[in-house]
């Protein structure tokens, strides 16, 4: 699923890097994927109490683009594991991790509470 139809993956990352730049957190790409149309997994690691969650794209029924958890544990090894699992079942899937201290996403779509 590509993040925006209008943005390649590859241009839709770099510009969400940026926003968590500019806001004063740190992102990297950990993995990527294809660059035209990978999904892409965002792992937010809150640097003051050290949780993690990740964040996965989805569509709701009408069309609309979401973020969900698509794993409620807030433990980094958990997390790490669906992202291994996910890559092995999508090959295209990129991974970008963001760290803030008040574990901000900076993702500019709705995410859906988990």
């Amino acid at each position: 699923m590509v993040p925006s139809m209008l943005l390649s993956t590859d241009i839709w990352v770099g510009a969400l890097i940026r926003r968590v730049e500019i806001g004063g957190g740190f992102a990297m790409v950990v993995r990527k994927g294809d660059p035209r149309a990978g999904a892409v997994l965002v792992k937010v690691v809150n640097r003051s109490d050290r949780t993690c969650r990740l964040l996965s794209e989805a569509t709701k029924g009408d069309g609309d683009r979401i973020w969900m958890e698509p794993v409620a544990s807030r433990t980094e090894a958990d997390l790490d594991r669906y992202i291994e699992r996910a890559a092995r079942v999508d090959p295209d899937v990129w991974v970008v991790e963001i760290e803030d201290r008040d574990g901000r996403h900076f993702l500019v779509e709705p995410v859906e509470k988990g």
